[in-house]
């Protein structure tokens, strides 16, 4: 019988993807190294997730387990990790982990918020009730004036801690 007719399945126009079986190995530890994640957060931020109900239960498991049986429960969440998206997750993951950098940039803004107000006074008061309508503009305006009696007097900036205190209520528990 002739081959001549038949063609190979490497001869198709698909190309095909080898992937070593190392590659492979490594990308399932990357899935339980997510998944050990999911099982160290808190039930708040776990409830945070994009989880299915089979993979929550997994993952609560594993919560109470301990030693040997949480090992194999987390093989079994790192298994599971395969057949779901795993791009939802690892976006909520990142936003989670990024979460103290966010809240560190946010005080930063404040601080040079609070020291243009005290330079400018007035108008950068004007600013804040733009954005604050119920904020109070007399006593933003007493806490500048005293911050900047403080600072000419050289004295400790209690007014100016004091403003901080007030923008943050302000600005971080909208």
């Amino acid at each position: 019988m002739s081959r001549k007719n038949k063609k190979a399945p490497w001869d198709e126009e698909e190309e095909i993807i080898w992937v070593s079986k190392s590659e492979m190995k490594r990308d399932m530890d990357a899935l339980q190294k997510i998944g050990e994640e999911l099982v160290e957060l808190t039930p708040n931020a776990l409830s945070k997730m994009p989880l299915d109900d089979d993979m929550m239960t997994a993952i609560k498991d594993a919560q109470r387990f301990n030693k040997e049986a949480r090992r194999r429960q987390l093989q079994y969440i790192g298994k599971q990790m395969r057949f779901i998206d795993i791009e939802p997750i690892q976006a909520a993951l990142d936003k989670l982990r990024n979460k103290h950098s966010q809240h560190t940039v946010a005080l930063k803004k404040l601080e040079l918020k609070r020291d243009k107000l005290i330079e400018n006074g007035d108008s950068m008061i004007n600013a804040i009730l733009v954005d604050h309508p119920d904020a109070d503009r007399q006593h933003l305006r007493q806490l500048v004036r005293t911050a900047t009696k403080e600072k000419a007097q050289e004295k400790p900036g209690k007014a100016y801690r004091e403003i901080f205190q007030y923008l943050k209520s302000l600005y971080l528990e909208d």
